[in-house]
């Protein structure tokens, strides 16, 4: 791996470095993250990787090589796969989801029952479109919410489980049957949207979602370490994965060694299912920033990706308006959101340092990215810590990498 000189680059390394020092003291030795990598690249050039941790329990330390679940991270790639089916003219971003899944068809509104009574519902104001799953729009939920009785039937059905009985026809079929939270377009809720969106690429394309992702993303970005199953022969690069719990603080969750991810789940999870690296997941963002192309490999179009990170949500609103969510990746003010990114559409009240244009997500075991085109910066955080919003230590490592541009 090449790292550039962070001076040649507009970036302060004295102050990059200080980063690390702020990780290890206050996560790593602290223990509450079992490790932490950053990259930080300028430009398309790393100018900061920095990796500190063990990556198994009594294990060797995490590099460069280390595999993370990157789990919400997943969307904007299956994002980007759908809007590749756009640019062929084989769907569009306003068509009907129905005509591509029927199973939708007449799905209504909740509007009483659950909980042992039959649902009540009422017909939607209008249809739920692709930009609805793009955008997390759809009236959808998931399980993990426990706040509503639509959610509680997701759980009563185990429809969102990976290794269970259900494929991705299945789960459409099971959510046909399911009320929506509320009418397309009225609100914003953190969702199984672009799992049911992965579903689309599959009735598209004609393709099963790893082997399209195989084929028409990973292997023309070289990104040779990014799948749903971790090979054999690579599952010994595979991190621990811990989760917070009150009053015992972190405990195991997924051991690398004996983990889910080493075997072929049966609904490939467009919402959340990949694992990959630091430097897999920076070959991507190159190629957003480079406007859809990386190395002679054209993803999708520049104005393509232009689309995608402006902010679609109705009316301009922003997610501290709209948000129905308890769980949300971005529940900051001044948040809009494209068509599979948190998108930055006001700084001042986003109250960090950020550029108008910068688009994002994160992942629930407390990975992230942010690709910032004006300052043509972007970022990589891995570790495997759920929940993520345990700790703030997005908006502190938002802040201090911008702290360091000069």
């Amino acid at each position: 791996m090449k790292i550039a000189k962070p001076g040649s680059h507009g970036l302060d390394a004295t102050r990059l470095a200080h980063i690390d020092g702020l990780l290890k003291e206050r996560y790593v030795d602290s223990g509450k993250l079992p490790n932490a990598q950053l990259l930080i690249a300028r430009e398309g050039e790393i100018v900061h990787f920095s990796s500190q941790g063990a990556a198994r329990e009594g294990g060797k330390p995490v590099d460069e090589s280390s595999l993370y679940r990157i789990a919400s991270m997943t969307k904007p790639i299956t994002s980007i796969a759908f809007m590749m089916l756009v640019e062929q003219g084989l769907v569009a971003v306003d068509t009907p989801v129905h005509h591509i899944l029927p199973e939708f068809k007449g799905l209504g509104v909740y509007n009483g029952g659950g909980a042992g009574v039959p649902f009540v519902t009422k017909a939607t104001a209008e249809p739920m479109r692709m930009v609805d799953l793009l955008r997390h729009t759809s009236g959808l939920t998931y399980g993990f919410q426990n706040r509503s009785n639509v959610d509680a039937a997701y759980r009563e059905g185990k429809i969102e489980n990976w290794h269970g009985n259900l494929d991705l026809d299945g789960f459409i079929g099971a959510l046909g049957k399911i009320p929506l939270e509320f009418s397309p377009g009225e609100g914003w809720n953190y969702s199984v949207s672009t799992d049911v969106l992965g579903a689309v690429v599959e009735r598209v394309s004609g393709m099963k979602l790893d082997d399209f992702f195989r084929a028409r993303i990973f292997a023309p970005l070289k990104m040779h370490d990014t799948f749903f199953e971790v090979p054999a022969d690579k599952i010994d690069r595979l991190t621990d994965c811990y989760t917070f719990v009150a009053g015992k603080g972190r405990v195991m969750y997924d051991r690398g060694s004996e983990s889910a991810w080493s075997r072929k789940p049966k609904l490939l999870s467009g919402g959340g299912g990949l694992v990959s690296t630091a430097l897999d997941y920076h070959r991507f963002c190159r190629m957003c920033l480079n406007g859809g192309e990386l190395d002679g490999a054209r993803i999708v179009g520049r104005k393509t990706l232009e689309l995608m990170t402006q902010n679609h949500l109705p009316g301009q609103s922003d997610l501290a308006t709209m948000s129905q969510s308890l769980f949300s990746e971005a529940a900051n003010a001044g948040t809009g959101f494209g068509l599979g990114f948190a998108v930055n559409i006001d700084v001042a009240r986003s109250m960090i340092p950020g550029s108008v244009g910068e688009y994002y997500w994160g992942g629930m075991f407390s990975t992230a990215f942010f690709i910032d085109p004006v300052e043509k910066l972007h970022m990589i955080f891995m570790t495997q810590m759920s929940p993520s919003n345990v700790y703030p230590i997005r908006r502190e490592l938002k802040t201090l990498i911008y702290s360091a541009l000069t």
